[in-house]
């Protein structure tokens, strides 16, 4: 490698980003969510906005819920661009219906 070359990998900024993981479902592959607020053109208001980019997880460490840290990195299937650097926190994936007791009925008894 000559020195014209461009930064080495050491000196290289990567690009990390942080977001939740909202399916782990593939072996060795995690989807996050990656929330964002953006200023609307015209009215100024600000909007959420979501993207979702699939990491590689290596050990399968993942779980739905928890909050993560992700980095690009080269193209490691069509869609996977990204890989895991770090799980900031666990979190819990509880699905809605389950905060309800069973047996009872949506909306009450009369």
């Amino acid at each position: 490698m000559s020195e014209g070359s461009g930064p080495s990998a050491s000196k290289r900024r990567r690009i990390l980003r942080q977001g939740v993981v909202s399916s782990s479902a593939m072996d060795k592959t995690i989807a996050v969510r990656v929330d964002r607020l953006v200023k609307h053109p015209r009215y100024g208001k600000y909007v959420r906005r979501k993207t979702v980019l699939k990491a590689h997880d290596e050990r399968n460490e993942c779980q739905a819920g928890d909050r993560v840290e992700v980095e690009y990195t080269r193209r490691l299937s069509r869609t996977k661009h990204w890989r895991l650097v770090r799980v900031l926190a666990h979190g819990t994936a509880a699905p809605a219906a389950a905060s309800e007791p069973a047996g009872a009925a949506p909306g009450g008894e009369s």
